[in-house]
């Protein structure tokens, strides 16, 4: 059977967040598939070790890599990213807002600056972005736009709130310029991923450790309660999120614009 030809091979790809998890995923699969990946985020460190991951897993490519270390909810933020992408890359084509944290905190316990800031972080900057992206997606005459929300926005979550109802507007930011873009030929699409064993809940002083404290139990039963709230029972891995990430970035999902592909391991029971 012959392979799927999804039509990435030097695509001009912007990704936020992409030091690590799901964003380097995403990158790693866009390099394999032979585009020309900017990855963006603020540990230049970190961002160095994630080329040379990208390079390593597909020494054949035919594509490139590199990155810019930036805060992307600086307010200039995203012109800055735009901008690199047009003079290193020679314009853009595919964006994948990633870049996203969350923290445990009670309602109650949840400051303005809180709030505040989950907000600039998952609607402002993806926001900016897409704004700025607009115009070399429509002189390129391709536009792929995905925005990594989460199952919180579609189910509140009470781990953090303020992560739910800022996914839940980034879950809305993507309808509405996916009806806006249509017209243009620029497709936006949203990924709700449930709980993925990321850094975010592994990492020491992670979620995990964060829940556990919280509930006064051990680390290990917080992390088999958030897997019982799944019916696949498991975390996703980032490649597999990554992977739906893919498919949204190409030819291949040419008709796709305007959903919010749930890839929760079935965590929220609705079907759309």
């Amino acid at each position: 059977m012959a392979s799927m030809d999804l039509g990435l091979t030097g695509r001009r790809c912007l990704v936020t967040g992409a030091s690590r998890g799901i964003g380097l995923a995403t990158a790693a699969l866009l390099y394999a598939e032979g585009a020309r990946v900017l990855m963006v985020a603020r540990d230049e460190g970190a961002l160095v070790h994630a080329q040379q991951h990208c390079e390593r897993a597909s020494p054949g490519s035919v594509g490139s890599v590199d990155y810019l270390a930036m805060d992307i909810t600086d307010p200039d933020g995203a012109e800055r990213a735009v901008c690199c992408c047009e003079e290193q890359l020679g314009g853009l084509e595919v964006l994948v807002n990633n870049a996203g944290t969350s923290f445990a905190c009670s309602l109650e316990e949840l400051t303005d600056a809180d709030w505040q800031g989950q907000w600039e972080l998952h609607v402002m900057a993806p926001m900016r972005l897409m704004r700025a992206a607009v115009p070399p997606m429509a002189r390129a005459g391709y536009g792929r736009i995905v925005n990594v929300s989460s199952s919180s926005g579609k189910r509140p979550s009470m781990t953090n709130i303020a992560y739910s109802v800022t996914k839940s507007a980034q879950l809305a930011l993507s309808r509405a310029y996916a009806d806006a873009l249509a017209g243009q030929g620029i497709l936006v699409n949203a990924v709700a991923p449930g709980p993925v064993a990321t850094e975010l809940w592994t990492a020491n002083g992670g979620l995990a450790d964060q829940v556990a404290r919280a509930r006064g139990i051990s680390r290990a039963e917080a992390l088999a309660a958030q897997q019982e709230k799944v019916p696949l029972g498991r975390f996703a891995e980032p490649e597999e999120i990554a992977a739906v990430v893919l498919f949204l970035c190409s030819a291949a999902a040419s008709t796709v614009t305007g959903a919010a592909w749930s890839a929760d391991g079935g965590t929220v029971p609705v079907i759309i």
